[in-house]
């Protein structure tokens, strides 16, 4: 089979990883602020991307979102509200880790994420250090989505040419981007997407890929 693509890059959060906020809607409730007051302000572009781009630590990040909050709130709670925000839990989603565990097996899994300086660390925590090939972080690089040097960085980890990599992601700026650089790109709403995707390239198969030996690699 003709594969249009050799190489997956996909995102995590929104993809893989998803963030559970009743814990700071709670405090919002309390406060008598209206729910995703915190996430206005913690996501804003002023906010986080430096954060995202490694220029502040996450203190200075939770202090900023306290700033933000404090004309609506008490320092105190703001205070709260923002270190609650930062500390959220999260889980990966396991029908998403298991395509991309099957789609490794046919060629490079590259993970392209606007991401904080932690995420080796989160990762660990859901059991997802040995999911792709390579992690391309904004926060370790310096550039985010969807600036192409991050794109260009992760189609260089893989090994492949831009053309010849398969991006998803739940944004649709970020997906436009790569596919203005060549790439396919999958805007990604439910697991669904991404094996419709990998399963009409024949990779969604389970077959194992050769190793630099000539022998199937280890699943």
């Amino acid at each position: 089979m003709t594969r249009g693509f050799d190489a997956v890059l996909c995102d995590v959060d929104g993809v893989i990883r998803f963030f559970d906020g009743a814990g700071v809607a709670e405090l919002e409730r309390e406060a008598g602020l209206p729910e995703g007051s915190t996430a206005a302000v913690g996501f804003a572009p002023g906010v986080d991307l430096p954060l995202l781009l490694g220029r502040i630590t996450k203190a200075q990040w939770v202090e900023a979102i306290a700033r933000g909050l404090e004309p609506g709130v008490d320092g105190g709670r703001a205070r709260r509200l923002a270190r609650a925000f930062a500390d959220s839990p999260f889980r990966a989603d396991p029908a998403v880790v298991e395509v991309l565990r099957r789609a490794r097996k046919h060629g490079p899994v590259v993970l392209v994420t606007n991401a904080t300086r932690w995420l080796d660390e989160d990762l660990a925590l859901m059991g997802l250090t040995d999911l792709a090939d390579a992690v391309v972080n904004s926060s370790e690089v310096g550039c985010a989505k969807p600036d192409r040097r991050i794109y260009e960085l992760a189609a260089e980890r893989a090994g492949v040419p831009a053309h010849r990599c398969l991006f998803v992601d739940d944004r649709e700026e970020n997906v436009e981007a790569a596919r203005a650089l060549g790439m396919t790109g999958v805007l990604y709403r439910e697991p669904e997407d991404l094996r419709r995707a990998l399963g009409a390239a024949g990779w969604a198969d389970g077959v194992r890929r050769p190793s630099a030996g000539g022998r199937e690699a280890a699943g």
